[in-house]
């Protein structure tokens, strides 16, 4: 990933909350017919080696498992994104000199993937998965409201993969290159907006350079 030094991110509690607010990943692997890309929620272990872990599951049929087991993989987490046009810049009104660009957080995350065939430590990951995104609802439904017999189906149907990161680069790319006043001009115009992406943005830009 190209990243220029101003739009590097490189603290890892900023990171790690992308990881937990956006934990759907596009999960690059190599196998023996060249690149893949499946996407999953993977679950983030802080606590797991240097940098975290991150523990998913796949599908028993999808080669993933067999065909990328201990090698290195790349786990790509995107954050905010947004189209900016250069009629939200004071500088363009005055002379002209812009262009468009899009503005975008993005988290790379490497390590070496390892499957895991086993039911205890599936049923652990789907635990903590279901308890993080069932949380927010009046009702969480829990595994324990399935029938076992069902669950325990269920669970021979995945596999559990687990990737401890030697790597997370984060990509910041919130307008840190434009003067305040352009800034300004782009907090303006994503608000104006009203998406939600637009809005996350907004907040971004705003934390440089308030308007």
């Amino acid at each position: 990933m190209y990243l220029p030094a101003h739009f590097e991110e490189s603290r890892s509690e900023v990171l790690h909350q992308l990881l937990r607010a956006q934990p759907f990943a596009t999960l690059v692997t190599q196998g023996a017919d060249g690149l893949a890309a499946d996407h999953l929620p993977l679950h983030l272990e802080p606590e797991v080696g240097p940098c975290g872990a991150l523990h998913g599951h796949v599908a028993r049929a999808n080669p993933l498992w067999q065909q990328a087991a201990d090698s290195e993989v790349l786990a790509i987490f995107h954050g905010p994104q947004a189209y900016v046009t250069p009629s939200w810049y004071p500088s363009k009104r005055e002379h002209g000199k812009a262009v468009p660009t899009w503005n975008y957080v993005v988290v790379h995350a490497r390590g070496t993937l390892r499957a895991i065939d086993d039911a205890a430590w599936l049923r652990r990951q789907l635990e903590a998965l279901v308890a993080e995104h069932e949380a927010g609802f009046a009702e969480p439904w829990q595994i324990a409201d399935a029938p076992p017999d069902y669950i325990d189906k269920m669970l021979t149907a995945i596999v559990g993969i687990e990737i401890v990161i030697t790597s997370l680069v984060g990509k910041w790319k919130i307008s840190q290159n434009q003067p305040a006043a352009n800034r300004a001009g782009v907090v303006a115009g994503l608000r104006r907006q009203g998406t939600a992406d637009a809005l996350s943005m907004a907040e971004l830009v705003a934390a440089i350079s308030p308007p």
